[in-house]
């Protein structure tokens, strides 16, 4: 009797029945090919239908990245120049995206019936977890602009243990005085929604210049189809409540923030300045990312003033907030073995010079940059890194 030999043939992904090798490959390729190009889903919350697009696959331990988008834009227009950046694909390979659109702001939304009651930005945030649910995601890193930028705070606030950092670009924590209330009713007799909508992205000397990254987003904004359902979403933004962020105490964000805002950033308030006989000659959006800095904790907040930006920094210097983010990211402990930017070796070279001459004394948190000194502030010692490049 001829000798039996045992050979044992494992598989790891079965065939469909017929299936061949090599076409198992090509649907393995297809399916790959379509979760980097993007797929949209929908799921309903207790405020209606969310619309987000996810890209890539996700990673083992690794929070998303989240992101959501401010008033006027959907994920395209607000954060394509960003996560198109050269620099920013090697970000995006270790993270899967999650890029959620405002009801209503995503392409080819109908415009929502007369008497449609829009969601808070409260409420907004409240579908973000319905999101993750269906998903199946535990932890997100946060990239919000504007509306968004509250947006995601409030769900932070809500929900800290499943975000583990955030990057909040021109945020605004603040309810509407009564000074600004009175100004933005004014002026809406006399603007229209679309020009109020610009006039929050941008500041008046991008509007003034009239640049062809101008035109572009008055042409997106003024010719929208769903004009109708910005306007709620802008409502919406500007009836929102104050976030209360206390230092110290218990409403604060608990994770890391980078919070960032351009040197040219709108004037937020310049209506009511004049109205008011006013003369403030500081952007309001940067006082505002100072005053929110003030309120958050030092060990955990990093504040960015990017210098050469405008009104929608990831819009117009998408470099700069590429590196920023990445050594965000490497504060974080991800991406470690990543190549050292700009930025961080910046950052670096100061520190040690610090070092040098300060001793044995404790050192400064506190770090101002420039992409072309790099020298530390003088002053007492601050507890937040604050980075102009």
């Amino acid at each position: 009797m001829a000798e039996l030999q045992e050979v044992q043939i494992t598989e790891e992904k079965p065939l469909l029945p017929g299936q061949t090798p090599e076409a198992a490959k090509e649907a393995e390729l297809a399916a790959r090919i379509l979760l980097d190009q993007g797929q949209t889903h929908s799921v309903e919350t207790p405020y209606g239908s969310v619309t987000f697009t996810v890209y890539g696959t996700p990673k083992p331990k690794r929070p998303a990245i989240l992101t959501y988008h401010d008033v006027g834009l959907n994920y395209k227009s607000c954060f394509q120049p960003l996560f198109q950046f050269g620099d920013m694909q090697e970000i995006i390979q270790n993270f899967v995206r999650v890029h959620v659109d405002a009801p209503g702001m995503e392409e080819g939304a109908p415009v929502f019936p007369l008497g449609y009651q829009y969601p808070s930005l409260d409420q907004l945030a409240d579908m973000i977890p319905c999101i993750l649910q269906y998903l199946n995601f535990s932890t997100v890193i946060g990239v919000g602009v504007g509306a968004g930028a509250y947006i995601l705070s409030r769900y932070a606030l809500n929900h800290p243990d499943t975000v583990e950092g955030l990057v909040l670009i021109n945020i605004d924590p603040n309810a509407k005085g009564w000074m600004d209330w009175a100004a933005h009713k004014l002026t809406g007799l006399t603007s229209s929604v679309s020009e109020m909508i610009l006039g929050h992205l941008f500041s008046q000397e991008e509007l003034s210049r009239n640049s062809e990254l101008i035109q572009k987003y008055r042409n997106i904004i003024t010719h929208a189809p769903n004009l109708e359902n910005i306007e709620l979403y802008w409502n919406s933004y500007n009836n929102r409540r104050d976030l209360n962020f206390e230092r110290g105490g218990d409403i604060t964000l608990k994770c890391p923030v980078m919070l960032v805002v351009g040197d040219q950033a709108p004037h937020e308030d310049a209506v009511g300045d004049q109205l008011w006989g006013i003369k403030n000659l500081i952007p309001a959006s940067y006082l505002l990312q100072v005053e929110c800095n003030s309120k958050l904790d030092p060990t955990q907040t990093s504040f960015l003033k990017m210098a050469d930006s405008g009104g929608q920094p990831q819009l117009t210097q998408p470099g700069k907030l590429t590196e920023a983010f990445k050594y965000f990211l490497q504060g974080m402990g991800y991406m470690a073995s990543s190549c050292m930017t700009r930025l961080s070796r910046s950052r670096t070279a100061s520190l040690t010079s610090a070092a040098s001459i300060d001793g044995n004394r404790s050192r400064s948190r506190t770090l101002s940059q420039s992409s072309e000194s790099g020298t530390l502030p003088s002053g007492p010692p601050g507890h937040t890194m604050e980075v102009s490049c």
